[in-house]
């Protein structure tokens, strides 16, 4: 039989056979390449080009070696799925080369969902087998010195472009492994790009800028997904490079475009043990490092007792995110968090401290629509008995309603009130034009609602 009559053969075998057939064939090539090329693929010394260039070759030898039949459309298909695979981050991969897709979720070798324009939806891309998601999952661990195994089921690492990832594998994940990636732009979002989205206002953002540039210590709160770390990096880019500024994360997401910069990243204990280093020991640390700001990617624990004292002891200027609901939920975590830190402190002390420490709090929200919106911008004014007292200057106008397509139509308009941090921030030479903070109607009725 001639291998073009083996072609016709296999063109007739049913669908499901033949994507078995290919399946097993792109596992068998894949297994080739690894076996023959071995440490080379983890060989620092290898330049990207030529270790393309010979993975490319292998299975160019490997898949001459074979006897199933394909078509060209076929080999091609082949040999990029066995290339990605290899050298890129298999099935996946594709999705981290679309602009378009802020988050990859995996939800198992058999179910691969992507957010695409705050929308989620069901892709037909899939891993060959439980092996396969594993051997992607320890590649990009192992890319940032973690590991993840029984004895460590989860971790959060980063991807050489900044895009945030997290794993959870047996015994917790249930049906996994899970991986779940959350994509950043490679160029960074600048505050046009933000006030393009509708995620601010013009003149919310020149009122950002000059707290920024007056060193007030602001908090970004906001739920999962609405743009935290995007606002952060717009917000930081505020800072003049002048400044010396110290980043503190979990994991590199930050992309600050000042050149004097030092980045920090906490890291888990190892296979002993030992080793670890927590936020709290890098905001504690970074104290002693002259830092003009402390950037911290987000306070989740003890370390929010020692960020608070960094911004009442002369840190001016400093910036975080945190997980909340609303602005006074914002404050209300700060204070459990600092509880955290173990030391018995009445509460009326710790809401002094915060009180003391934040001046400003930018809240970010999710709209039905998938759209990322910062719906308050509040004054950390002080205390009033054990009460900390916030103060909204802007708020978003949510009466507004929606469009025929389901789109927000409301923005952030001005309550009519002037901060009272106005007057320290023209002793810095930051005017705040009167304008800004003319009151704007709010819509008393839904208009457009479906």
């Amino acid at each position: 039989m001639t291998q073009h009559t083996k072609w016709q053969e296999f063109q007739r075998t049913p669908t499901s056979a033949r994507d078995g057939a290919l399946e097993e064939l792109r596992l068998r090539l894949h297994q080739q390449v690894i076996t023959e090329l071995g440490p080379l693929l983890y060989d620092q010394r290898t330049s990207g080009p030529d270790l393309e260039r010979q993975v490319r070759e292998a299975l160019h030898t490997a898949l001459a070696g074979e006897k199933v039949p394909l078509s060209a459309l076929e080999k091609a298909q082949m040999a990029q799925d066995v290339t990605d695979d290899v050298l890129g981050y298999g099935p996946i991969d594709r999705f981290l080369k679309d602009p378009d897709i802020n988050e990859i979720m995996v939800n198992g070798p058999d179910r691969v969902y992507v957010e695409r324009r705050g929308v989620i939806e069901l892709t037909d891309v899939t891993f060959g087998d439980e092996a396969h998601l594993r051997r992607i999952i320890d590649k990009i661990v192992s890319e940032v010195g973690r590991r993840v195994d029984e004895a460590t089921p989860m971790v959060d690492a980063r991807l050489p472009d900044g895009s945030r990832v997290n794993v959870v594998v047996p015994p917790l994940a249930i049906g996994g492994p899970f991986l779940t990636i959350r994509r950043f732009s490679v160029d960074p979002y600048t505050v046009d790009d933000l006030v393009n989205f509708g995620t601010l206002t013009p003149g919310v953002a020149r009122f950002v800028e000059a707290c920024v540039q007056g060193k007030l210590n602001m908090m970004i709160s906001g739920g999962t997904g609405t743009g935290k770390t995007t606002l952060l990096n717009v917000v930081s880019s505020f800072i003049p490079e002048s400044e010396r500024i110290v980043t503190i994360e979990d994991a590199k997401e930050l992309q600050l475009c000042q050149e004097h910069v030092l980045a920090l990243e906490s890291r888990p204990s190892n296979i002993e043990g030992r080793g670890q280093v927590t936020i709290r020991d890098l905001v504690r640390n970074a104290l002693r490092m002259r830092p003009d700001r402390i950037v911290v990617g987000e306070v989740r624990g003890a370390e929010t007792l020692d960020m608070l004292q960094a911004m009442n002891t002369g840190h001016e200027g400093s910036i975080t995110t945190v997980h909340a609901n609303t602005p006074r939920d914002a404050l209300a975590r700060l204070e459990t968090m600092t509880l955290m830190a173990g030391l018995d402190l009445p509460l009326r002390a710790i809401r002094e401290q915060v009180a003391s420490a934040l001046d400003v709090v930018v809240h970010l929200v999710r709209m039905r629509d998938g759209s990322r919106r910062v719906s308050q911008v509040s004054e950390v004014v002080g205390m009033e008995g054990d009460v900390i007292v916030l103060q909204d200057i802007f708020l978003f106008d949510y009466g507004m309603g929606v469009d025929a397509e389901g789109q927000t139509l409301g923005h952030l308009k001005s309550t009519g009130i002037r901060p009272k941090f106005s007057e320290r921030l023209e002793d810095h030479g930051i005017g705040l034009e009167a304008e800004l903070f003319r009151q704007q109607a709010f819509a008393r009725k839904v208009v457009g609602l479906r």
